[in-house]
Order: C-alpha cells, then structure tokens, then sequence
C-alpha cells in the first residue's frame, strides 16, 4: 500500500525585468524516501516522546512540512508516569525517567488524532505495554483509523509476564509482540529497539519474522547518575533513559549491522541527530529515514533546520536523490 501526500504548489517566483537574462533555477533534490511501502515527502521524521503529537511544536513551524511525525508513545491505559526529578543533564546529552505519561489511547484518539489529520500531518503512532495484550489492544484499537501512516511498536519496554525482562531484550519476546500487533494492522510497523543487547542483528530478524515492516533505531541507552555529595540516585525512578549527542555513535553501529546483516528492512534511525551531517551520516549506515529527538528540547526547530539544509547539502555534492544515500559508507578493503 503505497501512501504519499500530494505535492504542494510551485512556490511564486518574482518575474524578471523586461529584457533580462534568466538563469534555469538547478532542479532540487529529490528528497522522498520509500518507508516499506509508504512514500514519505522527505527522511526527516520526529522522535517519539520528543514532540508530543505535533500540536505542541506547530507554534514554531508547520509540522506538516516533515517527513512524518512520531508522536509520543501511547499506553492502553493513561499513566501519571514515574516521579521527579524526571530529567538530568549529562556531558554530551541527558537522563530521563518519563515513565510513559500519557493520557492513554482512547484520550489520543478523541484529542490528538482529530488536530493531526484536519492538519494533514503524516502521522506514526508510537505503542508501548507492559503485556503482549497490551500490544494486542492497542492494535485493535488503532485497526482502520484513518490519518494512520505507521506504528511504531515500542517494545524497548518491560514484559512483566517476564520477570520484567525488556521485550527487546529476548528474540522470543520480540517475536511474542510484535506478532499480535502486525497481526491486527494492514499499515506498516516498526519495531522500536534497545542497543542494550548482545546481537541487535538478531533481535531485528526476530521482528521482521514476526511481521514487521522495519525497525527504529535506537532507543535511549539505561544509565544512571548519583549527586556526589548526597549518594542519592539524581532521577527520581533511579535509572533512565541516556539520549543525545553522547549516543550517536552507538545508534551509527546498529544501524549500520542491521542493515548489513538485513539490507531490504527499512530503518528510522535516530540517537543524537542535530545536524544535516548527522543526518547524512546515519542515511550512510543504512537508516531509510532520519529520527530529530533531544535536540527539539534545546532547539524546537532542529527538525525544520537539517530538512532546510539537506537539499543544499546534496546539491553541494551534486547528489540528486537523497535515497541513494542509504548505506553508502565505504568500508575498507
């Protein structure tokens, strides 16, 4: 099912005075990527958790210019989250324990769903559970809506009918979830996964087996950080989640392995993306289309900025088709 928006309009131009040369505009760069089957207008999507449902930013741009959003991850029940503090800088990014708050499903549907589709925003709807019927419902319950581009599975969660053991941690588990989801949708799925793994080549094989279209690449890595002086844990739910520049080059490595050991799976890459250069580095890896996170807290319009400066980047190099980007790293020998 191949799902694009229409092209906007050609932008005015003023004419040119009577009499004077005119120099042929360079044709842009053909920005579109193909997400599994999905068409979208360019690779620059938003990180779930980082921009809520799109409303929240669109004071400060129209939302409707990205790729696609990826709105905060959704719960089958609403959640108050965990306590505070919630959030701790770190060098070179930050902690944070959310705790998924959100109003649950049947709240998103009847609030946040309406403002996206009268708007036109391509929007991924971004699951999370604690159950494999957790997944099982909320895929229900998104079956047939209308103004759905893709979900996006967050199974970095834990299975508490699992010791707690986070889904994407056991390829079994990974299969578990993601089977009743793709079971119960007819629009492409993501599997959203950890980097705190052994094989994370071998977790993306268990997702694509049990029906996923591609995989989002990385979640945040679990850290932790202590007030020297107190002892004390400096989140308020001890451990959380580390996002930013810092993680960049992990998200790099897994996404460059799974697109070597799994070349035709689409990947939304994201971990510390804010910059055109990120983008282009993590497209070089393998990731069909680009994920702006932690940077929208400091900046809300690095999203917009990397998709303003990408089309210049290509022409500079005189590469004409942002896809043809995907997985070009030159490795040696």
């Amino acid at each position: 099912m191949a799902i694009s928006r229409p092209s906007p309009p050609p932008a005015r131009t003023a004419a040119a005075p009577s009499g004077a040369a005119t120099t042929p505009a360079e044709p842009a760069a053909d920005l579109r990527v193909d997400l599994g089957g999905v068409t979208l207008a360019n690779p620059i999507v938003t990180a779930s958790g980082t921009f809520g449902s799109g409303r929240e930013i669109n004071q400060f741009f129209d939302v409707n210019r990205l790729g696609a959003v990826v709105v905060k991850s959704i719960t089958r029940h609403p959640r108050p989250g965990l306590p505070t503090p919630r959030m701790v800088e770190t060098s070179g990014g930050m902690l944070n324990a959310i705790g998924l708050q959100n109003g649950g499903i049947d709240a998103w549907l009847a609030e946040d769903l309406p403002w996206l589709r009268q708007h036109g925003v391509p929007a991924i709807v971004s699951i999370a559970g604690n159950t494999v019927e957790d997944y099982q419902v909320l895929a229900q319950r998104l079956r047939g809506v209308e103004g759905i581009l893709a979900v996006e599975a967050n199974i970095s969660c834990p299975n508490v009918e699992d010791r707690g053991t986070v889904f994407a941690c056991r390829t079994e588990a990974t299969r578990e979830a993601i089977r009743v989801v793709t079971a119960n949708l007819s629009v492409p799925v993501f599997a959203k996964l950890t980097p705190d793994v052994t094989d994370i080549t071998a977790i993306a094989a268990s997702a694509r087996e049990a029906g996923a279209t591609g995989v989002s690449l990385i979640n945040t890595l679990l850290g932790m950080a202590i007030d020297a002086e107190t002892g004390r844990p400096r989140l308020g739910g001890v451990t959380g989640g580390l996002s930013g520049p810092a993680i960049k080059p992990v998200a790099v490595r897994a996404i460059h392995q799974v697109h070597q050991a799994l070349p035709d799976i689409p990947i939304i890459g994201m971990g510390g993306v804010s910059t055109v250069t990120d983008v282009v580095e993590l497209i070089r890896a393998g990731a069909t289309a680009v994920a702006v996170g932690t940077a929208t807290f400091g900046n809300p319009m690095a999203s917009l900025e990397v998709l303003e400066a990408l089309p210049d980047w290509l022409a500079a190099r005189g590469i004409d088709r942002v896809a043809d980007l995907r997985g070009t790293v030159q490795l040696p020998g």
